[in-house]
């Protein structure tokens, strides 16, 4: 296996630990998730943790092993058990801290709520980047290349730089899932870089403040295309992470609260 595909591309190049943590965080995202709507629906001998009536959320044992298992990483050599173990802990932290990402974006408790939902789209990027840093070309760390390799790998590095740069135009205009696929898939972003941008989005505000047209064409664009999309990506995410609570109606303003 030496001379195989296993250790020249992952072996090798030191890129087992971050396999281990993919795999390690994509597992503990999916656990979570079902352990959270089994206590969600009450069934199974799952409760949430409140020592003192104050309720510890798995962010807080998610920092933890983010910490000891990301220094560990940094100290290795990206090799042995140690290593790997280390990996192991980075990802089940992450995991757990990104479950709840929008709690700490927050500062509330919005798990179950539509802001919450988040946290889903936040894990789904995390994972395209993941992947696209394993499965991607290792112009780096690779001995005894030939020259056609060598000249691959630098072809490969400049598509995947372009790419990379254009989907920062595109994020900056406010397409996030576009600016995600153009890294992963060659000049997919470009198709977001051209066009305009979300009415929205730092771009529309710097760009569009003195072009009344363009604004008005980036907010029409932007209503078609959430009235044909926004339900197939509401469900997709509400598949992964569960449907929201509705929110319940507020007192009066007139009217404290809890009256």
């Amino acid at each position: 296996m030496d001379g195989g595909w296993w250790h020249r591309e992952i072996v090798e190049p030191g890129k087992l630990p971050l396999l281990l943590a993919l795999v390690s965080f994509v597992l503990t995202f999916a656990v979570t998730r079902l352990v959270t709507r089994m206590i969600r629906a009450g069934k199974g001998p799952f409760r949430n943790v409140t020592p003192g009536g104050l309720h510890i959320h798995h962010v807080v044992p998610g920092i933890v092993l983010m910490v000891v298992g990301g220094f560990t990483v940094i100290a290795g050599e990206g090799h042995g058990f140690g290593s790997g173990l280390a990996a192991v802990l980075f990802g089940v932290g992450t995991g757990l801290v990104l479950d709840e990402f929008a709690l700490v974006l927050y500062l509330s408790d919005v798990y179950w709520t539509s802001e919450g939902t988040k946290s889903v789209e936040v894990v789904v990027i995390t994972v395209a980047l993941a992947l696209l840093l394993l499965l991607g070309f290792s112009p780096f760390g690779v001995n005894d290349l030939s020259g056609a390799e060598v000249q691959d790998r630098a072809g490969a590095l400049l598509t995947i730089g372009g790419n990379l740069l254009l989907s920062i135009v595109s994020l900056l205009k406010g397409k996030t899932r576009i600016a995600v696929l153009g890294v992963l898939v060659p000049f997919v972003a470009l198709v977001g870089a051209v066009r305009l941008a979300r009415p929205t989005s730092l771009w529309a505000r710097r760009c569009y403040r003195r072009r009344p047209r363009a604004r008005a064409r980036a907010l029409t664009r932007a209503y078609h295309h959430d009235r044909r999309w926004s339900g197939l990506s509401r469900r997709v995410t509400y598949l992964i992470g569960g449907r929201p609570t509705p929110s319940l109606p507020g007192p009066p303003p007139h009217q404290p609260e809890g009256r």
